[in-house]
């Protein structure tokens, strides 16, 4: 398991300090190299290495909760250890399941995370205020699971008549409290807990056998892939599922970290990354994010079950999907005019991005332009260079010839 970095006082690192830490990182055995930005006009330093562990949960358990294109939490930490003091404001307009704002609060900032879907409040706001496991199992206890329902037949492709039962029943009571305004941090906990099971490959989920946690199959592609594998979906205990999970989400937390969550006082956000009023001027020191790739993955498709669970129309969230490079080159223009806005003299910005349509496309040279035009300007890319494992095992994919195979950073800074 990997050492989980102290919570220390001190200053952060400058821009140059920060170069020399990289050029002299050797922490997985390998030498930084320096290349030349893939822009020929484009004079800006490249540094490539491993600078964090290609391990599967390496990091805080309460991670743990999938979404589609996630990235590691070793991402944000090494640019909060870095760039950032202890109760300085972090902020990630693209949150997805919560990754960097919670992350920034395990090390003692403060934390602000926006996304358009509401989902993304749902699966990280219970996270910095976990209940315990004996709350979670007293509250499940309260619930009438087995009662008479009216359930979606379509589900059956997914779930057996059992376990849909206690879905729907578990749906219905979760949004009568919602509705009611008496949904409670453990109502919250246990919403998210389900969203998180309620389709998978493996017996820790609702459902029989189907895509990843993060990527929700139609019902149609769930009945072929029913009919290729020849199952049928097993009765699952739903209750004794949520209880499991809890028990893994909450097993690394520590006193101190839980008084250090519920201090962070983060402010969640549903909005759009380029419109943040809620957040005050000249505020945040550093931004770590990652957009979405152009069209590489489509976030309405994939959460159509988690939105269904929750009671949100997904088709009336206006997710950001692009085809075309130019128009997304220019919604991070707006974007990075926002970010500009909000973050405090010589702020800084780790901005993630990959490689799409095979390699062709390496969004750092859209990236570039585009944050200077809008007032920001380039210092540096780190590419964390790796091998990766689990979801290209999974697939078969081999990740040195399709797909995405680093973590590609453009640093920015407010002049």
């Amino acid at each position: 398991m990997e050492q989980r970095t102290a919570v220390v006082a001190g200053e952060a690192a400058d821009i140059p300090a920060f170069e020399a830490g990289l050029r002299e990182f050797r922490e997985f055995g390998r030498r930084t190299r320096v290349v030349a930005f893939p822009d020929p006009e484009v004079r800006l330093p490249v540094y490539v290495n491993e600078f964090w562990t290609s391990k599967q949960r390496a990091a805080h358990s309460l991670h743990e909760i999938s979404y589609r294109a996630c990235f590691k939490p070793q991402l944000p930490r090494f640019f909060i250890t870095r760039l950032t003091r202890p109760d300085e404001l972090v902020h990630d307009p693209f949150m997805g399941r919560g990754t960097t704002p919670l992350e920034a609060a395990l090390l003692g900032r403060r934390a602000v995370g926006s996304d358009l879907n509401p989902l993304s409040g749902r699966l990280l706001e219970p996270r910095f205020d976990p209940p315990g496991l004996a709350e979670v199992a007293g509250r499940l206890a309260s619930f009438d699971l087995e009662r008479t329902c009216e359930a979606p037949e379509d589900l059956l492709a997914f779930y057996h008549p059992a376990t849909l039962r206690r879905i729907v029943n578990l749906r219905n009571e979760l949004l009568r409290r919602r509705k009611e305004g008496s949904l409670d941090r453990v109502d919250r906990w246990v919403q998210m807990v389900a969203t998180n099971r309620l389709t998978g490959h493996s017996p820790g989920f609702f459902s029989v056998y189907t895509l990843p946690p993060n990527q929700a199959a139609s019902v149609r592609s769930q009945r072929r892939i029913n009919e290729r594998r020849r199952q049928r979906p097993p009765d699952r205990d739903v209750a004794a599922l949520i209880l499991r999970k809890t028990r893994s989400l909450l097993a690394r937390l520590e006193p101190g970290e839980r008084a250090r969550l519920q201090g962070a006082g983060p402010r969640l956000l549903t909005a759009s990354a380029d419109r943040t009023p809620a957040i005050a001027g000249g505020t945040v020191r550093l931004v770590v994010t990652s957009p979405p790739f152009l069209d590489v993955v489509n976030y309405r498709a994939d959460n159509w079950l988690r939105c269904w669970f929750n009671g949100v129309d997904g088709d009336k969230v206006a997710l950001w999907h692009w085809t075309r490079a130019a128009d997304w080159r220019a919604a991070m223009t707006r974007v990075f005019r926002e970010l500009r806005r909000v973050l405090v003299p010589s702020g800084l910005v780790a901005f993630e991005v990959g490689e799409v349509r095979s390699g062709r496309l390496l969004l750092e040279t859209l990236v570039v332009p585009a944050a200077r035009e809008a007032g920001l300007e380039p210092r540096l890319v780190l590419v964390n260079d790796q091998q990766f494992t689990k979801t290209s095992n999974c697939w078969g994919v081999d990740n040195r010839r399709k797909g995405t195979n680093t973590n590609r950073v453009v640093v920015l800074q407010k002049a």
